[in-house]
C-alpha cells in the first residue's frame, strides 16, 4: 500500500487531506502534542509519526511527545505508532532521542500497541530493524510485525 505522510498544522486543512488520500496508508507527523492527540481521537489514520528530535525535557522527566490517554486513544483507534529512522541516525543527540524513544517503547508494550519504523531517507534491512527494536527493549510480539 502507498504511503503518504502529512504534516500539517490546521486542523481542517488535515481533515480534507485525509479525505483526500483515504485510499493511501496515512503517516501524520506535528511537533504539536495537542494536535496530535486531537487526530488520534478524530481523524482516521494509520501511523501517528512522533518527532522526539527538538523537544526539551522537564526537570524530572522526558518530554517524548506520548503518554497514556494518547496510548488508550491510539488502541481504540487501531492507530500504530511511527518511529522515525531519519531522526534517529542522521541526529547529533542520539543520546536523549534514545531514551525518549525507550520511554514510548515501554507505554506502547503496556497499552499492547504495534510500533513501526518509517524510513524516507535511509533504508534498513528488516533483520537490523528488528535487532534495533530488541535493543531498544520491544517485546517480541512487536519486533515480529516490523
Amino acid at each position: 500500500m502507498e504511503q503518504i505522510i502529512l504534516r500539517e498544522e490546521n486542523f481542517s486543512r488535515l481533515k480534507e487531506l485525509i479525505k483526500k488520500n483515504s485510499n493511501k496508508e496515512v503517516i501524520f507527523s506535528s511537533d504539536n502534542d495537542e494536535l496530535n492527540q486531537k487526530v488520534l481521537e478524530k481523524l482516521k489514520i494509520s501511523v501517528l509519526l512522533i518527532n522526539l528530535e527538538g523537544r526539551k525535557d522537564f526537570a524530572k522527566q522526558r518530554n517524548s511527545g506520548f503518554n497514556q490517554v494518547m496510548a488508550k486513544l491510539a488502541k481504540k483507534n487501531n492507530i500504530l505508532i511511527g518511529i522515525n529512522l531519519d531522526e534517529l541516525v542522521l541526529s547529533y543527540d542520539k543520546v536523549r532521542i534514545l531514551a525518549r524513544l525507550r520511554q514510548n517503547v515501554e507505554i506502547c508494550n503496556r497499552n499492547k500497541i504495534q510500533m513501526k519504523f518509517i524510513e524516507q531517507k535511509i533504508h534498513r534491512d528488516n533483520y537490523d530493524l528488528k535487532s534495533l527494536g530488541l535493543v531498544l527493549k520491544m517485546p517480541t510480539w512487536m519486533t515480529k510485525q516490523l
